[in-house]
């Protein structure tokens, strides 16, 4: 597997930027600017990665195009096809979003998230972004999320089958988004195997993150940095390994260069212990 996550330098000078990537230990990374750019800077980027072995892990396409409101339904949906559009030109591993949402939050709960109804609006939405571009190197996903599809490996495998745009769609796999009970969060270890099991083939990128359970009332999960949680790591490394080599696990949503630090840390302890390769940068 690949570890990334994020700098804390000027993204203008891409050697320094670069540079940045191999003191981390990260050899998968998210591009420094987005689909704007002009292909001489697009070009520069992708000599630097392969000069240092960087892998272009995902280009956000972070939108609503599910959004009840055309406005901002019309505006997300050009939103993802440039994002599609632009990780085909960069030849990155995907591009992602999540699926949306029925209301005014753009990635929050509402009672028609998870309705059969909004299940074949995501179904029509994805093929629209998807047949727009018909990218050839790259998959556009929906990353995992607690109160919409995908919400489960299940949902992902049935939302697979509806799409049907293999080798155009993947799975973005961010399993601390859909621990949204005790259940799996006490039995994470093997709800993480049961997540491998029904959509490996399909994985094209993972989140780290970690995941708390607290005492207050009435059930409250709070996202923490990898290794201040329960999540079973030793499961989700290993689980990664048998996976193709060049998957990124992409570390995301600390605030400082020392939370990174420390969570690359953590992150690369466990794969030492339980004897998973990180595929290394070259300086």
């Amino acid at each position: 597997m690949r570890l990334g996550g994020a700098v804390f330098v000027d993204k203008n000078d891409l050697e320094v930027w670069a540079a940045a990537q191999v003191t981390a230990g990260y050899s998968a990374v998210f591009p420094p600017f987005g689909y704007d750019t002009d292909e001489s800077r697009l070009r520069e980027l992708q000599a630097v990665c392969q000069r240092h072995n960087l892998l272009i892990a995902e280009v956000g396409a972070w939108s609503n195009p599910i959004s009840p409101d055309g406005a901002t339904r019309n505006k997300a949906l050009e939103h993802c096809i440039k994002s599609l559009d632009f990780a085909e030109r960069l030849g990155a591993r995907c591009c992602v979003n999540i699926a949306g949402a029925r209301g005014e939050q753009w990635d929050g709960p509402h009672p028609d998230n998870l309705t059969e109804e909004t299940f074949d609006l995501i179904v029509e939405t994805t093929r629209a972004i998807i047949d727009s571009v018909k990218p050839k190197r790259t998959c556009y996903s929906l990353e995992t999320m607690p109160w919409v599809f995908p919400d489960s490996p299940e949902s992902y495998l049935r939302l697979l089958n509806a799409i049907d745009r293999p080798g155009q769609f993947g799975v973005h796999l961010d399993p601390v988004n859909i621990i949204n009970s005790p259940q799996r969060y006490f039995e994470n270890g093997k709800f993480l195997r049961s997540c491998f099991e029904i959509v490996a083939p399909h994985i094209v990128s993972c989140h780290a993150k970690d995941i708390t359970l607290s005492g207050k009332l009435t059930v409250h999960l709070d996202e923490v940095p990898p290794g201040k949680g329960a999540l079973d790591y030793d499961v989700f490394l290993v689980e990664m390994a048998k996976l193709d080599r060049d998957t990124p696990l992409m570390l995301e949503h600390m605030n400082t260069e020392e939370e990174y630090t420390e969570a690359t840390r953590f992150v690369r302890g466990v794969a030492k212990r339980v004897g998973v390769e990180i595929v290394e940068p070259v300086a």
